[in-house]
């Protein structure tokens, strides 16, 4: 095996040995504050769920407007939605000071917009640093590129079953060209599925993607156990060909993380656009960590590299083969 399985093999202990077998439970939630011409504010709160329990996050305005119980709390398949209506007269909208208390305690982020009466929109990214910022003036409306942009690369670094699989490439492919032919047809493919899944072009329950995505790792896996016995399977022999298929696959995993964010219709393009971009970004980056980091490793402990690459496969497909399980269970 090549260096450049050798490499992705010691990566794989570093990075993932306090993931534990979860996955995607890292997900934005997404605060909507609409004030219309006649003074009424309308505020969705809309949290992303697992199973039937949610983060300990909260929105709270300094004006002690979703302190009330008139909101409507409702649990839908995947999302916590709470729905609140203000009335005036009310405080002004402008200057009040927004928290997501809990964000602080948690790795996820918050994304707030608000349309005040005149038409003018505002929208911004809360991470847990900094989990509180002043309502500014209606004057100027912003869209956060670089907001969208962040969430496309925390989005990839927080979902290990796209890094497994992407690790799973690395440790199929022998010379370095194929390598850049493989992981270029897996960006074009998801790429493709998350435009297409982003504009409503095609459909695909979220939860039979998941499982088919850990079921993808899975035969990445078996692939690769093959491959050590010296006996190459199709994904060996035509890695694109396989990257690309699978790509198309995680492709509509990220478009239902893009989703579950509730992105009004006019900010799709920008958040598509943005998002996309942000996982290239962090798709390269791990690789890049996985080709260079471990350098120092293989050199003064070759025998543990060793050990780390014959063990990679069977580590990459009993975490798949439990997400499968767990995945397929929760749509059954």
């Amino acid at each position: 095996m090549s260096s450049i399985g050798a490499r992705a093999s010691c990566i794989l202990y570093l990075l993932f040995a306090s993931a534990g077998a979860a996955a995607h439970e890292v997900r934005p939630s997404y605060l909507e504050i609409h004030e219309d011409a006649g003074g009424q504010v309308r505020i969705v709160w809309k949290q992303p769920t697992v199973g039937d329990r949610a983060l300990p996050l909260r929105p709270v305005l300094s004006s002690g407007w979703l302190a009330t119980d008139g909101g409507t709390t409702t649990l839908a398949p995947a999302h916590l939605v709470r729905r609140w209506v203000v009335v005036p007269p009310h405080a002004p909208l402008e200057g009040q000071r927004l928290t997501v208390e809990g964000l602080d305690r948690t790795m996820t982020d918050a994304l707030v917009r608000i349309v005040y009466a005149n038409g003018v929109a505002v929208t911004r990214l809360v991470k847990p640093a900094q989990p509180t910022f002043e309502i500014p003036p209606s004057t100027k409306s912003s869209t956060p590129a670089l907001g969208y942009l962040q969430l496309g690369v925390v989005h990839i670094w927080t979902g290990v079953d796209h890094l497994l699989y992407v690790l799973g490439l690395l440790l199929l492919v022998r010379k370095r060209a194929a390598l850049i032919k493989t992981i270029t047809a897996f960006t074009v493919a998801h790429s493709i599925t998350l435009a297409a899944a982003t504009l409503h072009l095609i459909a695909v329950p979220s939860a039979a993607v998941e499982a088919l995505i850990a079921l993808s790792i899975v035969y990445v896996a078996v692939e690769l156990v093959y491959l050590r016995r010296g006996r190459a399977g199709f994904a060996s022999r035509f890695p694109w060909r396989v990257a690309f298929a699978f790509g198309l696959l995680h492709g509509l995993g990220f478009a239902g993380a893009l989703a579950e964010v509730g992105l009004p219709a006019h900010d799709i393009p920008l958040a598509l656009l943005c998002f996309n971009v942000g996982i290239e970004l962090g798709q390269l980056a791990f690789v890049a960590l996985v080709l260079l980091a471990m350098r120092p490793a293989l050199t003064f402990a070759p025998r543990a590299a060793n050990l780390a690459l014959r063990a990679t496969p069977h580590v990459i497909g009993s975490v798949a083969a439990f997400w499968c399980i767990e995945r397929t269970a929760a749509f059954l």
